[in-house]
């Protein structure tokens, strides 16, 4: 896949915001590959967050970085690539944008506290159980203006909001 477009996304938000249906559906409409941010999780992360316990910035660094070797790969061989990960601080936004993807087009998935519970209390299947949303937020910094980031409004239906970020991308 991967041929064309070469552009690289990290698709962002908290739990619940839809990181990986809107990230698997713009990859698909741009014919580029799709990572799954939380399949890069170590299993000891994985094992926090399904007991409920909060990832620190050191439980997190590990999964950063490999995600952002993702990106710097996909940059290397001139590929596109969108990731979803929560990227929750600038911080971690800066540890992609330090790797080699200063490019990297970030799209931030915002929606309102309740959604998103509403949104999790629906969801079956995933580890993060949603009495880590709160922890989620707190942590949470949205973007900045200088990040440029993209932000999309998930009260937007995915098909909406995929077709707004596909018309920014090419």
């Amino acid at each position: 896949m991967g041929a064309g477009h070469t552009g690289l996304y990290v698709i962002m938000g908290v739990s619940g915001s839809g990181k990986s249906l809107i990230g698997a559906q713009l990859a698909a409409a741009l014919h580029i590959d799709f990572v799954e941010g939380d399949d890069l999780h170590p299993p000891e992360n994985v094992q926090r967050m399904a007991a409920g316990v909060p990832l620190t910035d050191d439980n997190r660094r590990g999964w950063l970085l490999r995600i952002a070797d993702r990106l710097h790969d996909a940059r290397r061989a001139r590929i596109g690539l969108v990731v979803s990960c929560s990227a929750l601080k600038r911080s971690y936004r800066d540890l992609f944008r330090s790797s080699g993807c200063a490019d990297a087009q970030f799209v931030y998935l915002a929606g309102s506290r309740e959604l998103l519970a509403e949104r999790l209390a629906k969801r079956r299947g995933h580890f993060m159980p949603a009495s880590l949303l709160e922890s989620q937020l707190t942590t949470l910094e949205e973007p900045a203006p200088d990040e440029r980031a993209w932000v999309c409004d998930i009260r937007e239906s995915p098909d909406v909001i995929v077709a707004d970020l596909v018309r920014r991308a090419v």
